[in-house]
């Protein structure tokens, strides 16, 4: 229009990023730790919601300062539905309560743990029903006369529908049981791209399964070898899920990747045993 001046086009590449409160490695001030904890607060009943910390199960925490090393989490013993960000305690590399009151989950050894061992920024702890149903089915220490994973996991089932063989292929169970561990292996599936490092559906990850164990300190010491590798998820036997990341929001990312790769797994076995009954009837409807 004649008489007026050009606007300069805005450059916004100069413009500084918004800090989001899911990035949360740098060194703790009051600010940071209260949005910190509101959006932990709101993940935790986020989690909640989807059934996957019902009652006063499954914790959650992350890192607010690395020297000295602090968390902020959940304390012990309350519904993580309900958990208001004042509600949150802070615990040193100690597992002690620094600030806050409540008691620290004897499982605040483990998430420690686990940020010594991967360099962690949050870590969200699990009791969903597949996570629960899968990892005990695994576990590697049975009770006496049950059949372990290495057995269940043995065979490749193959079934005939409408001419068309469908294998449930033995390398996406457990096919590595040892003494200590066995191991949930998994691929091809495309949500294997949603584990920070994954690239591809063409993976194959193994998710460790530690048995259960109500010492902490030793399930600690169990868990610490295979932390490193691990597709940034662990499994304890007949317990649960535990996810962790680099923040918040990565931690959050994994922790659903892997509550769908559980629910998934459980799906097929269940899908297993259906084909079987039909193959053993006759193939009848």
């Amino acid at each position: 229009e004649q008489g007026t001046a050009p606007q300069p086009r805005q450059d916004q590449s100069i413009k500084a990023p918004v800090p989001s409160p899911f990035h949360n490695r740098g060194p703790s001030s009051e600010a940071s730790v209260d949005v910190l904890g509101q959006v932990l607060s709101h993940t935790m009943a986020e989690i909640h919601r989807r059934g996957w910390c019902d009652g006063t199960g499954g914790n959650f925490s992350c890192v607010v300062r690395q020297d000295p090393l602090e968390l902020l989490m959940a304390p012990s013993g309350v519904d993580k539905g309900s958990v208001h960000p004042g509600d949150l305690i802070l615990v040193d590399g100690g597992g002690v309560v620094v600030r806050g009151e409540g008691k620290a989950s004897a499982e605040t050894r483990l998430h420690l743990e686990i940020v010594a061992q991967t360099g962690a920024g949050a870590v969200l702890h699990t009791h969903s029903q597949a996570g629960t149903l899968i990892s005990r089915w695994l576990d590697p220490k049975p009770p006496h006369g049950r059949a372990g994973g290495a057995t269940a996991a043995a065979s490749v089932q193959t079934a005939s529908i409408e001419n068309e063989s469908i294998e449930l292929a033995s390398r996406e169970r457990a096919s590595l049981v040892t003494a200590s561990v066995a191991y949930l292996q998994i691929s091809d599936l495309e949500m294997l791209k949603g584990l920070a490092g994954v690239g591809t559906h063409q993976t194959e990850v193994k998710v460790p399964v530690l048995a259960n164990d109500q010492d902490l300190a030793r399930l600690s010491r169990a868990a610490a070898p295979h932390l490193g590798q691990a597709p940034h998820g662990l499994l304890i036997a007949g317990h649960g899920l535990y996810a962790w990341g680099k923040d918040l929001g990565e931690a959050k990312r994994h922790l659903e990747v892997h509550e769908f790769l559980l629910e998934q797994h459980w799906r097929q076995l269940q899908l297993q045993a259906l084909l079987s009954g039909k193959r053993e009837g006759g193939g009848h409807r």
